[in-house]
């Protein structure tokens, strides 16, 4: 077995979502989630079929974003694997419970617009996705300053009163 590190190549704002499902029809269900969840959603959306034709099968709103979630998938390559790729004012917040409640949704393996290596185990049979590294490793622990600046933010940016 190798273990091998891609990295998500993608602007640095772009937010995504990465996860894991069983069956051809989570590209139908996942686009129709999507755009129920949020009118209006740009996304691009790419999984990797593990059987068949093995092909990337894709979905979405915006023809770069299925775009870039197909070249993704592609470098990833690890068998029911999915990339969800947000456009510019969408947010994985909004989208990520509707998202786990599809039926072929098997786990979500990050949602960010951090930069994101995906650990990638490979083995005569295939690919799979042991992990993520998400961002970076902590500095130190917030203290006061901190805890009203980050309490500040969810207030301004409307996610709490």
């Amino acid at each position: 077995m190798q273990l091998s590190a891609v990295t998500v190549v993608k602007p640095e704002t772009t937010n995504f979502i990465l996860g894991q499902s069983h069956f051809i029809k989570t590209v139908e269900d996942i686009h129709e989630t999507l755009v129920a969840a949020v009118p209006g959603i740009r996304f691009g959306l790419a999984f990797c079929e593990a059987s068949g034709k093995r092909l990337v099968r894709r979905s979405g709103t915006d023809d770069a974003l299925v775009e870039m979630a197909s070249q993704n998938a592609l470098n990833v390559a690890a068998g029911h694997s999915f990339f969800v790729f947000l456009g510019d004012g969408f947010f994985p917040v909004n989208v990520l419970n509707a998202l786990k409640a599809v039926p072929e949704v098997c786990r979500i393996f990050c949602a960010t617009a951090n930069p994101v290596e995906v650990l990638v185990a490979e083995t005569d049979q295939g690919r799979g996705i042991v992990g993520v590294i998400d961002g970076f490793s902590p500095l130190g622990v917030e203290g006061a300053e901190d805890v009203q600046w980050r309490k500040d933010l969810l207030r301004t940016i409307g996610y709490k009163l």
